[in-house]
Order: structure tokens, then C-alpha cells, then sequence
């Protein structure tokens, strides 16, 4: 036995994918997740500091999570194309939404439901009843109009063959709030997309520009890398621009390279103006600059550019942004460290430049850096005392004055960093003139410390480390000793010392130790180990008390306490000589100062459109939390009696806002047809 089920319903037609496809696209679900994608990489784009050279990025993550974030595009989010694809996406999310939506809401502002039956009304919320015997259903309709027009109600009359009904509405705005806050998403993530350089995006993919990543100057940068005015809708720059020069470009640093951007005007610093507090902080700073525009200005226009108050020109602003050197003329004196004869060469050269050395290392070049007139850091806890510092205790800082930093590369284009102050540093009640040296930016500076003599400064150890590495006057002073040991004599033992001396100089006293242990039987390595430690010393203090004797002391009568904590301090400066890795050591002598200013330049195209995307959005929210879609029907129909109203009303929002309005209009129509009916004594109809 079988049994069939028949149907007489019409089958229902499969939609089509492109339908399937556009509803997708316009649905609620989709846009939040856009939006909350949209949102998470908002959080990363301000977390994480964008448009920074890879290398610190490099340093800060390492090589494995840097390429893991470089190829996410973490490192330039705004302008990432799968960030720009996303704002795409919600542009046309919303789009199809409107789209859907707008017209019905459209209508249903102006749709005033007068089709509604009196059993509907008497089962709203807020209604009333009333029975007028000696009053037309014409009279009540012009009573109730004029009630609800005074009230702002645009009111509609619709005719029935036995009634007729009457519908107020008020609060139609309410629905153009949704119209306004999804416009405004619309809005916004246009001039997102403008701001997000999405022009400049598709010229670099179609091959017509690309990034210079070369360390080359400005005046070399090709064509192809070069950005005109009318190239670029939106876009944020730098520029360093020292005192009394002009510039019409700036650069725009993007991932590993950067492009040139023009500008149609010109920037001239006249002056730059910066204030310290009294321990060298600055304490403001500002431009004097003049805007050469032959195009649009008879004369250049002079203008003064301070923090947080930037100079708008053209639409493009022009912010103080930071300060540094603008080229300081930097007078050194390269002191060996080698033993190389002769006097001290003089070197001269300005920051940025790059000057070729010929050293006992071989060539090098001399890559200047920067230089600072102020340098504020924490004062020595041994130090807090010190009048010059700054701060409350335990917190106290001091400007320890001028310092510059420099590359010292070799022909392979392996460099070491370097950090040279200019005046000596009060460390634990002694000066010393400092030195940091670093093999990368990864790391930390690791100084040598160059004590300073009576005179604060460094001649005393110059010539000690001059004497030491001097080998005929060296064998003449350890031979003239004449002290043996056991198995060497005069001759041998004063080879013995020049041999412990170089040793030291070169790799320090591990070394020594090192070399003892893997020469020496294990049971008297140790005693060995003592012996020629204790020689080294011997024979650096004899070496030391000949420099003291070209000072014109006499140290035969006895070696002053400061004179023997400097043997101690040049010791340890000694042994680190070996890490130092530099031929010489810079003294700065000198320095003429030039300052220059940093300024950041911008033009957002998009910004004005996402001004008035937020004026919108802004507009869209008000409307909808603080207006309601509000409705008022009028039943009115004549009978034998005389005529019967029901008056009923409702509103989307603030409900009990609409419950006291309501009870206004009953109120007011009760002064007019008297008390309304109880629920119990309306008639059905």
C-alpha cells in the first residue's frame, strides 16, 4: 500500500545568484563584520606606530615577525589594499542597503495609514472614546484638525462610506536618521579611500611610479620616483629644513623607501627659535618662515609655524613637528690609540658629510651623523649633590653638554657607531670624557672611559697610551730596570714585558690569563697567571711614572692619591681599548651650530568629505535617538445619536514622552467635547 501526497501549490522558482548575491551584500551581518574588521585594524593602526623605516621595525620585532607583519601590511595599514578593499566592500554593502531600504522608508514618511478600522484603534495603548450627540461628524473632523495642527501634525482626511478618518503624523524625520547615519558610512569611507592614497596605490601597481630605496640625496632621486603636485590627492610628508635654506619637495616615506613630492610653493626657514628650561629641555620651539609662490603671491608670504598651531596654505598644512641639526660645522681632533707618531690630525667637516681616512686599519670613512648642544640625563647617585643638576632627589638630571655621533665604515661597508662627548663627565667624584661605540642600533652604547687629568684633560692618558705603544723607548725603559727572574735575564725579561704590554693593549687581560693557562701546566697555570699579571702591572706603572716625570713631577718622592686613582682609571680605560675597534679617538674642539626645523606637511583630499560624513552621522544619530515617528487617527463616524471620535495614536520612541503628549490631546479635546467615554461604555462597531 502506498500513499501520495498531493499538492496543488505552485512550486517556487529558485533564486538567482546574482539575487542571492545582492541581498548578501547588503545584509546586516555583512556590514558588521566589515565594520568590526574595519575597527580591529584601527586598533593596530594606532598601537602599532605606522610608516617607520623597516629597520626598527626589524629591530623591535625580528626578522621572523617582521616579514610575518610586512606581508599582512601591518606596517602601513590605512594604505594596506586589503584595508582599502575592505572600505571598498562597505561602501558597497551600504550602498545596497540604502538601496533596498530607502525608498519604503521614503513612503512611509508620507504614508498615513487611513485605513484603519475602529476595533484597531480602541485596542492601541493610548486611546480615547467619546459620543456627541449635538455635534456633525464635519464639526468634529475641523475641531480635531485644528487640535492636531496646532500640535504639528500634518494632517490627511480620507472619506468612507460610513466614516471617515482622519490621521496625523509627525516626527517623519526620524526616518531619514537611518537615511543619514548610512550615507554617512558611505561618506566617510570615500574620503577614506581618497585619503588612503588609492590613486598613488594604482599607479605604483601598474609599474608608472616606484619607490626609491636607495640612500641617495634628494638632487638623485629619478623622475620615476617623483611625485607632482596634481600626483597626489592626499598625502603626508616630512622635511628637514636647515637655517637660511629654501625647499619646494618633501619626502614621503612608504615601507622600505620613499618618494619625492613635490610642492607648488616653496618653504624658506628665516629663523629657528627654541627656548630651554635651565636644565637644557627644550621648552618651545618655532619657525620664522617665508612661502615663495610666484603663481599666487605678488610678495612671500612671512609666517611664524608653532606647535599645535600649523599654517594652512593651498589646503596644505604645514605643522612644527620636531627640530635637529641642520649641518653643524664639527672641528675634531682624531687622538691615536694606536702609537701612530706625529701630532694629533685635525679634522673638519659638517654633520651629514662624509670624509675618507687612510688608518694603520686601512681606509675608512668618516660618516657624521648628529650633533647635540644638549644632552640631559640622569645625574650618577654619587653625583646628586652637584649644584648643576636638576630635579628632585634620587631624580635629578643635568645637561652634560655637547656630544655628536658618527660612523666610522670600512672598505667592506662594515660600520661601528660612535658616540663622543665634547666636556668630561663627573662619574663618582672623577671626570672622564666618555665614548660609546655599538656594532648596530639593536644595540646598547658601550663607552670607554677616558679619564681626565688636573687640567680636565685627556693629555695625560694620550701620552701614556702614546709611550706604551712607543717599542724603542719602551725596551730602553724596561731594560734600563735591570731586574731579571728566575731563568730570564735583564734582556729577556724586558722582551718579556714589551710582549705582555702589547698583549694587553690589543686584547686585554683576559688574554693574558688565556694565554698562560694553554702554555703553562695545569698545577702552576695559576701562580704563572699571578706572576705575569703582577709583572704587567709593574711594568705599566713604570711606564706611568715616566709620564709623570715628562709633567715635571717627582714621583720618586712619592705618588699623589689622585695621580695613583688615575693610573687605576687608565688601567680600565686600557683594557678596553682592545673592544674599542678605532684607531683614534674623535675629540670634538669645536663647533659651529646650525639648526634645523622639522615640519610635516600635509593635504588630505578626503578630509572635507569625511568632515561631512561625521556631520551626517552625527545628524543621522540625533535624529534617530532624539525624534520619534509620531501618529494620531481620528475615527469620526455619524449615527442616529449624533457623532462618535476615537481618538488613538502611537510613537516609535520615547513612548512614555508620546503617553504625556497623548494625554495633552485628550485632555484639550476634552475641554472642547467634554469627558471621554469609560472602556466599558463604548459601543462595538
Amino acid at each position: 500500500m502506498s500513499v501520495s501526497v498531493r499538492s496543488d501549490a505552485p512550486a517556487r522558482p529558485p533564486r538567482r545568484l546574482s539575487s542571492q548575491l545582492f541581498e548578501f551584500l547588503g545584509s546586516m551581518n555583512f556590514a558588521i563584520m566589515l565594520l568590526v574588521v574595519v575597527a580591529i585594524a584601527s586598533v593596530i593602526g594606532t598601537v602599532l606606530k605606522q610608516n617607520q623605516p623597516y629597520q626598527d621595525y626589524i629591530i623591535k620585532f625580528g626578522p621572523f615577525w617582521f616579514d610575518v607583519f610586512r606581508k599582512l601590511g601591518l606596517y602601513d595599514v590605512y594604505d594596506a589594499p586589503w584595508f582599502l578593499c575592505i572600505l571598498g566592500f562597505l561602501v558597497l554593502s551600504t550602498s545596497v542597503c540604502l538601496w533596498r531600504h530607502v525608498p519604503g522608508m521614503l513612503a512611509e514618511i508620507n504614508h498615513f495609514r487611513t485605513t484603519v478600522q475602529a476595533k484597531s484603534l480602541r485596542a492601541f495603548h493610548s486611546h480615547a472614546e467619546w459620543a456627541l450627540p449635538e455635534q456633525t461628524a464635519a464639526q468634529v473632523q475641523q475641531s480635531v484638525s485644528e487640535l492636531l495642527g496646532a500640535r504639528g501634525y500634518r494632517v490627511r482626511l480620507k472619506e468612507h462610506s460610513d466614516h471617515r478618518v482622519l490621521a496625523g503624523l509627525k516626527g517623519g524625520l526620524n526616518r531619514c536618521g537611518y537615511l543619514f547615519a548610512h550615507l554617512a558610512i558611505v561618506i566617510i569611507c570615500i574620503g577614506g579611500l581618497l585619503d588612503g592614497n588609492l590613486p598613488l596605490k594604482w599607479r605604483e601597481w601598474r609599474g608608472e611610479i616606484r619607490l626609491e630605496t636607495r640612500d641617495v640625496p634628494a638632487r638623485d632621486v629619478p623622475d620615476s620616483s617623483r611625485l607632482q603636485p596634481s600626483d597626489n590627492f592626499s598625502f603626508r610628508g616630512n622635511v628637514r629644513l636647515p637655517e637660511g635654506t629654501t625647499t619646494n619637495f618633501l619626502f614621503l616615506r612608504l615601507r622600505d623607501g620613499f618618494f619625492i613630492q613635490e610642492l607648488p610653493f616653496a618653504i624658506e626657514l628665516k629663523k629657528f627659535n627654541v627656548e630651554f628650561y635651565p636644565t637644557g629641555q627644550p621648552k618651545s620651539f618655532e619657525s620664522d618662515v617665508l612661502i615663495h609662490d610666484e603663481d599666487h603671491l605678488q610678495q612671500p608670504l612671512p609666517a611664524t609655524i608653532r606647535v599645535n598651531h600649523p599654517l594652512v596654505y593651498r589646503g596644505y598644512a604645514i605643522y612644527q613637528s620636531d627640530f635637529g641639526d641642520g649641518g653643524s660645522l664639527l672641528t675634531m681632533r682624531a687622538q691615536p690609540l694606536l702609537g701612530q707618531q706625529g701630532e694629533a690630525p685635525q679634522l673638519q667637516g659638517r654633520v651629514g658629510e662624509k670624509i675618507p681616512l687612510k688608518t694603520p686599519q686601512g681606509p675608512l670613512t668618516l660618516e657624521l651623523d648628529d650633533f647635540r648642544l644638549y644632552n640631559i640625563l640622569p645625574v650618577p647617585a654619587s653625583e646628586q649633590n652637584d649644584p648643576q643638576a636638576h630635579g628632585e632627589a634620587g631624580r635629578k638630571v643635568r645637561n652634560f653638554g655637547p656630544n655628536f655621533t658618527y660612523r666610522l665604515r670600512d672598505a667592506t661597508g662594515q660600520a661601528e657607531e660612535y658616540q663622543n662627548f665634547m666636556v668630561p663627565m663627573r662619574l663618582d667624584g672623577r671626570s672622564f670624557f666618555l665614548s660609546g661605540v655599538r656594532g648596530s642600533p639593536a644595540e646598547e652604547f658601550s663607552y670607554l672611559h677616558i679619564p681626565a687629568d688636573a687640567k680636565l684633560s685627556p693629555d695625560r692618558f694620550l701620552r701614556f697610551v702614546a709611550l706604551l705603544h712607543d717599542q724603542p723607548r719602551l725596551h730602553a725603559l724596561f731594560t734600563a730596570a735591570g731586574e731579571s727572574a728566575p731563568g730570564l735575564n735583564a734582556e729577556e725579561l724586558a722582551t718579556v714585558r714589551e710582549r705582555l704590554v702589547d698583549l694587553f693593549l690589543r686584547q686585554g687581560i683576559d688574554a693574558i690569563v688565556a694565554q698562560t693557562r694553554a702554555r703553562v701546566p695545569a698545577d702552576k697555570a695559576e701562580e704563572a697567571s699571578r706572576f705575569f699579571l703582577e709583572l704587567l702591572r709593574r711594568s705599566l706603572g713604570e711606564v706611568y711614572i715616566q709620564v709623570l716625570r715628562e709633567e715635571g713631577l717627582k714621583p720618586e718622592d712619592g705618588v699623589a692619591d689622585a695621580d695613583e686613582t688615575f693610573f687605576n682609571d687608565a688601567l680600565n680605560a686600557l683594557s678596553a681599548l682592545g673592544s674599542y675597534r678605532a684607531p683614534f679617538w674623535l675629540q670634538l674642539t669645536n663647533f659651529e651650530q646650525l639648526q634645523a626645523s622639522g615640519l610635516q606637511i600635509t593635504k588630505a583630499g578626503g578630509q572635507n568629505i569625511v568632515y561631512l560624513g561625521f556631520a551626517l552621522l552625527t545628524l543621522g544619530v540625533f535624529v534617530m535617538f532624539y525624534t520619534s515617528h509620531r501618529r494620531v487617527w481620528a475615527w469620526i463616524a455619524a449615527d442616529g445619536a449624533g457623532t462618535q471620535l476615537i481618538l488613538a495614536g502611537s510613537g516609535n520612541r520615547h513612548q512614555d514622552a508620546f503617553a504625556k503628549e497623548f494625554d495633552e490631546i485628550v485632555r484639550t479635546a476634552a475641554r472642547r467635547f467634554g469627558p471621554p467615554l469609560a472602556e466599558s461604555a463604548a459601543p462595538e462597531r
